[in-house]
């Protein structure tokens, strides 16, 4: 599993005009699931996501998380984060989970992030062509990889 984490003062996710998620401050997550990935990896995914300290405290020191924060959570199914370009300049996917097992994780990712934490957590649509907004709060952008 791969994920591309960035703080955001706000973040929103459309699909053909209608808005499907959106956040205030907090982390957008953007989520690709590979192929050998199962709940485990999962579990180990957002354990890590919410613990993880990327939000400055009073000394201006990256110390606090986003349930420090009370932060929002918009997680976004992205399987080209599995795009390899080694060979060639046409990304393989072949690492990337298929369809089915890949939104059944996804699924279950979302679901563990509103199970283990009181935040607010939105999300876009698996599969769609998908419009995100966002203002990322930094820049921060954190690369998570299990």
């Amino acid at each position: 599993m791969k994920l591309v984490v960035q703080r955001v003062s706000r973040a929103r996710v459309t699909v053909d005009g209608d808005i499907a998620g959106e956040i205030g401050p907090g982390l957008l997550l953007f989520i690709g699931v590979g192929d050998d990935d199962d709940r485990e990896v999962v579990e180990w995914m957002v354990d890590k996501v919410l613990a993880l300290r990327i939000f400055e405290d009073e000394e201006g020191k990256m110390n606090r998380s986003v349930r420090d924060e009370k932060g929002g959570v918009l997680a976004i199914s992205q399987f080209t984060l599995y795009g390899d370009v080694s060979k060639g300049t046409r990304p393989s996917f072949i690492k990337a989970a298929r369809p089915g097992p890949a939104e059944d994780l996804y699924n279950f990712f979302v679901t563990a992030l509103k199970e283990r934490s009181d935040l607010e957590v939105a999300s876009g649509v698996f599969g769609a062509k998908m419009d995100i907004e966002l203002v990322n709060d930094g820049p921060v952008t954190i690369l998570i990889e299990k």
